[in-house]
């Protein structure tokens, strides 16, 4: 496992080991003890948001990733890569509290997530590397009813505006079966219009299916959220073009 900095408005930080936390700057949070029961008030423990500590994935006979330690503060982009398998889908599901560890914990704002429970489900937007759309549903109600699962009921006119963000104006109406790949990846994207105020997106694939404009449209839109101090965890297969002042940290599984 690799983790490098590409860039950062903030002063660099060291690459992180499986051994240890990465240790940038920010809002002081509580620590914790350490696997062998020893404190683990370190500096990344009271600086970041987002702490993955000693995370290891066992299926079956496989270990997927082992030692996994990493902060993210406000303001910084994680980019998962790896080989298919390799357990980038796993790991963001494990972020977002979908999947338990095999050992370790994610600790947000200095707590563990297991503890926050609905708080920190509604402090982030997870989007999977499927669309998650019901045929039968238009795209305005598929983004309808998508946030209103996720806690964040949104009015008529409020999602109308984010699918016509997301370029799908005049197709609002259009059951998702009859939209094409790079349609239904734009009908869900369009959440994140909506989720100015969400912290935390988790991001499985949100390239996939995308032509050149949709691009460059979410990269806007991913960068605006880090500029507002957010945090961005995804996975992809190609670089994700940012500007060199916002901080993009890539892990390597």
């Amino acid at each position: 496992m690799h983790i490098m900095d590409t860039g950062s408005r903030h002063a660099p930080t060291p690459p992180t080991t499986t051994a240890s936390l990465a240790s940038p700057t920010g809002v002081p949070t509580p620590g914790s003890a350490g696997p062998q029961g020893a404190s683990n008030d370190s500096a990344a423990d009271f600086a970041a948001a987002l702490v993955l500590h000693d995370l290891c994935l066992v299926r079956g006979r496989r270990t997927l990733f082992s030692g996994l330690c990493l902060a993210a503060q406000p303001g910084e982009l994680l980019r998962v890569q790896g080989a298919n398998g390799a357990g980038k889908t796993s790991l963001l599901r494990i972020v977002c509290g979908l999947l338990t560890p095999t050992r370790g914990e994610v600790r947000w704002r200095g707590q563990h997530i297991a503890t926050l429970r609905e708080e920190y489900a509604l402090q982030l937007v997870y989007l999977g590397h499927a669309a998650a759309l019901k045929d039968e549903l238009s795209a305005l109600e598929n983004l309808q009813a998508a946030c209103a699962l996720a806690g964040h009921a949104t009015q008529r006119h409020e999602a109308l505006a984010a699918l016509a963000a997301a370029g799908l104006r005049g197709r609002e109406h259009v059951p998702a079966r009859i939209l094409s790949q790079g349609q239904r990846r734009r009908a869900g994207l369009a959440r994140l219009v909506l989720a100015a105020n969400a912290p935390l997106w988790v991001l499985d694939e949100p390239f996939n299916a995308l032509d050149t404009d949709a691009c460059a449209w979410l990269l806007g839109h991913v960068a605006g959220h880090l500029g507002r101090g957010g945090i961005v965890v995804l996975t992809s297969h190609q670089a994700v073009a940012l500007p060199a002042t916002l901080a993009q940290r890539v892990v390597d599984l």
